[in-house]
C-alpha cells in the first residue's frame, strides 16, 4: 500500500501534468491518505480541476480543499456584470434551457434554481459558468422532473453500469426510492466511485443520489530484486 510520501509525490506530478493549472501555486500535504490542497488559483474551473486530479491518484482516501480563488483588481466584476455574463453563457449553450433557470449572484457566489428534465442539462448549466471571470462558487439547486418509475430507473442504471468499461458492476447494489438512488458496495478507486455516481445521475428523473460506495484500498506486493 502506498505511503503518504508516495501519494504526495503522485498528486504533485498529476497537478503538474494538467495544462490548465499552474501547479507551483498549489500546495499538497498528505496524512493517512487524506490529501490537503492549499494555495491560490485564477478561477473556479482551475480549483475544481486540482481537486479532480488529486482524486485520480490511487491511495487517496479523501480530499481536504483549502484552495483560494484570486482575481486581480483589474479583472473584478460586479454582481450585475457577473449575472449578465451568466445569462449570455446560458443562452449560447446548446445543452441548457436558460428560460427555465433562475440566477442569483451575491459577492461572486452564484445560486442556480429552476427545473429541467435531464441531469446533463443541470450539469451543463453549472459547467457553462464556472470559468466566468468573477465567479467564486456555484450552488446548483436546479431540480429534475421525475419521469420514470423506480423500477425503470434501477433497470436503466444497472444496464449502464454493466456497459461501462471502468466499473465492476457486480460489486454494486442500486436501490431506488422514488427519484432517489442509493448506491452501496465496493469500488477500486475514488474515480470509479465518481463514475458510478455520475451514471446514476444520468438516469432521467433522478433528483438525488446517496453514494455509500466504499473504496477498497489495493494491496501492493513488492518483489525484491537481487
Amino acid at each position: 500500500m502506498k505511503n503518504d510520501l508516495q501519494i504526495q509525490k503522485d498528486v504533485i506530478e498529476e497537478l503538474s501534468w494538467d495544462p490548465i493549472l499552474n501547479s507551483s501555486g498549489i500546495g499538497v500535504a498528505v496524512k493517512n491518505g487524506v490529501v490537503t490542497l492549499s494555495g491560490k488559483v485564477d478561477s473556479l474551473t482551475q480549483k475544481l480541476a486540482a481537486e479532480k486530479d488529486a482524486r485520480k491518484i490511487s491511495g487517496v482516501k479523501a480530499i481536504a480543499e483549502d484552495i483560494q480563488i484570486g482575481v486581480s483588481n483589474s479583472s473584478q466584476k460586479t454582481d450585475t456584470e457577473i449575472a449578465d455574463a451568466i445569462l449570455h453563457a446560458l443562452k449560447w449553450h446548446s445543452g441548457v434551457q436558460e428560460e427555465k433557470i433562475k440566477i442569483k449572484v451575491e459577492n461572486g457566489n452564484v445560486q442556480l434554481d429552476g427545473e429541467v428534465e435531464w441531469e446533463y442539462q443541470r450539469e451543463f448549466a453549472k459547467k457553462s459558468i464556472e470559468n466566468l471571470t468573477g465567479v467564486r462558487s456555484v450552488l446548483n439547486l436546479i431540480k429534475l422532473k421525475p419521469r420514470l418509475s423506480a423500477s425503470d430507473i434501477r433497470q436503466k442504471i444497472g444496464l449502464a453500469l454493466h456497459r461501462s468499461a471502468t466499473v465492476e458492476a457486480e460489486k454494486i447494489k442500486v436501490e431506488v426510492e422514488g427519484s432517489k438512488v442509493v448506491l452501496e458496495g465496493t469500488v477500486r478507486s475514488i474515480a470509479e466511485k465518481e463514475d458510478v455516481e455520475q451514471t446514476a445521475w444520468n438516469a432521467p428523473g433522478v433528483n438525488s443520489v446517496v453514494n455509500r460506495l466504499r473504496v477498497e484500498m489495493p494491496e501492493y506486493s513488492f518483489k525484491e530484486w537481487e
